[in-house]
């Protein structure tokens, strides 16, 4: 008997930790953990405690016994990467956990509420033992970042995550401010002027451009609004969606155009069951899409999926999934990713076409030069280079563009354009890249790193920054802000943004979506207008 980690693994290694046996694959410090697509436990060494699945965030671990057709893909994925890379009979030891800081009370802020502000501050609590103030804000009147607004709708144990907020939330050491903008209603001095500390988790929320003409013409969209649309988040609740073309154009071959596209092709029933925007349902269940090409620049060995995911697609119900004509790697490959990747894709090769399914086709080997207009400013195709130094047009009406996201500048910090993220020094914010430390700020996440990784890559990337943060407590370098600071900042939101929703008004909306949800068998119905919300969060006593 063993357990097994499936695709919603998020490689935080929380289950590593807690293993009594060391039978967790690869493990951070490892060679190839932060590329790892996922951790994977060794079925021989398992001695099915089930410790890993109780830490799991996501709940992707499972017993061995209750695996279905997605689980034993897992469990072959397993064992094929411990072939790969037996484990080493003189491994090192685990490292010990870091020492509780005792250097007193302390009080930090954290700007953000997804992934990234979570881990912050479960490290800060977890190091000090409880002896620290926590306040979080959000811009948004909801809580939950990339977990709400990110993962894709079918992906339900992924957004199992955000249980873990809510624990976080309940811990009498936080406070929570939502619809509260930093920068606009208080400035980061004023915030820091009121805590130790402010550890800045706010993601990347901007877009990385083609550089190709007909970028902006409508019709073309980057991928990070439609999932923002179909997730309900309230910038972007009323876009218009061209979902009246026959096909759409996925340029990038990420999870993220994957989630996109198996979301076009998707049918209703499927995703009535999940916590998609009512608008986005709507939508979709009149769509004309039938057919989604998700294309990439570089070869099917090289594609940026994850196996997993790719794996996945071709257990939608109604939808098939076929590569480009001659697009699929033939013959040996190096590495072990670019071989599974290529294995993944040749599944897919040299299936008929079936006119009555939709279809989502993997296209390789092809680079954006244009995005053709049809006269009117509108989308009417893709012109790609192909590998013989040819073009190729694809007709489509509408356009993804799945190629990354882009940080943006918070008011108030320094920011480094070539990074796209603030400038920092182990998680300490800089003046500039390569300068000194901007006391009391620090990053964390997307803002700190780029938009790189998994929701557990967060976890390591919040310990540096936290560890950075008790150390400069220890040595005296943080101002402390005295005993009336939380008094004074409630003033100033008091004076500021009287309407602010705090955790009563979150649980009214959390109460409210999921009562939306039970009468049609999904987890939630969202609130997706900023009003909406405000009017539901208001139905409490205010905030004190």
């Amino acid at each position: 008997m063993t357990h097994v980690i499936t695709r919603t693994c998020c490689n935080d290694a929380a289950c590593v930790d807690v293993c009594p046996v060391d039978c967790i694959h690869p493990r951070p410090g490892d060679p190839g953990f932060t590329t790892a697509e996922s951790l994977y436990i060794d079925p021989a060494a398992c001695i099915d405690c089930g410790a890993c699945a109780d830490v799991c965030p996501v709940g992707a671990i499972v017993g061995d016994h209750a695996l279905d057709v997605e689980g034993r893909t897992s469990l072959r994925l397993a064992e094929t990467y411990l072939e790969a890379f037996p484990p080493a009979p003189d491994r090192a030891p685990r490292p010990a956990p870091a020492p509780r800081h005792t250097a007193g009370p302390l009080r930090v802020a954290v700007v953000g509420t997804g992934p990234s502000a979570y881990y912050a501050a479960q490290e800060l609590l977890e190091r000090t033992g409880g002896d620290v103030s926590l306040t979080l804000f959000d811009r948004l009147p909801v809580p939950g970042g990339l977990v709400r607004f990110g993962v894709a709708p079918d992906h339900g144990a992924t957004k199992g995550f955000g249980d873990g907020l809510e624990r976080l939330l309940r811990r009498p050491q936080v406070r929570l401010h939502l619809d509260v903008e930093i920068g606009e209603h208080l400035t980061t001095g004023e915030l820091l002027a009121r805590h130790h500390a402010v550890v800045y988790a706010v993601g990347a929320s901007g877009e990385r451009r083609l550089g190709v003409p007909g970028e902006d013409l409508a019709g073309s969209l980057p991928a990070r609004d439609l999932v923002a649309w179909y997730n309900g988040h309230p910038d972007h609740a009323g876009r218009d969606v061209p979902l009246d073309t026959g096909r759409a154009v996925v340029i990038g071959n990420g999870n993220v155009a994957l989630d996109v596209a198996r979301v076009l092709v998707s049918g209703r029933t499927a995703l009535a069951a999940t916590d998609i925007a009512p608008h986005a349902l709507d939508a979709l269940r009149d769509s004309a899409i039938r057919e989604v090409h998700v294309v990439g620049r570089r070869d099917a060995s090289h594609g940026a999926f994850s196996t997993p995911e790719l794996l996945a697609l071709d257990r939608i119900d109604g939808v098939q999934v076929l590569v480009g004509d001659g697009e699929a790697v033939t013959g040996p490959v190096d590495g072990y990713a670019a071989g599974l990747k290529s294995e993944a894709v040749a599944r897919y090769a040299g299936r008929t076409p079936d006119p009555d399914r939709r279809r989502i086709v993997l296209r390789f080997g092809r680079t954006p030069r244009e995005i053709v207009d049809d006269g009117a400013g509108a989308v009417a195709g893709v012109r790609f280079g192909t590998p013989d130094g040819g073009t190729e047009l694809l007709d489509c009406g509408l356009v993804l563009r799945a190629i990354g996201y882009r940080g943006t500048p918070l008011r108030g910090l320094p920011f480094d354009d070539d990074r796209a993220a603030v400038p920092h020094a182990a998680g300490r914010a800089l003046h500039e890249p390569g300068g000194a430390p901007l006391t009391g700020h620090y990053v964390t996440g997307w803002i700190k790193r780029g938009p790189s990784g998994v929701i557990g890559t967060n976890r390591g990337c919040a310990a540096e920054t936290v560890a950075a943060l008790l150390e400069d407590h220890a040595a005296g370098r943080l101002t402390d802000p005295g005993p009336g600071a939380e008094a004074d900042l409630d003033r100033l939101l008091a004076e500021r943004r009287p309407g602010r929703v705090g955790l009563a008004g979150w649980r009214a909306i959390d109460r409210a979506e999921r009562l939306g949800g039970r009468a049609a068998g999904a987890p939630r119905r969202k609130i997706v207008t900023l009003e909406s919300l405000r009017t539901t969060a208001a139905q409490t006593p205010p905030t004190p």
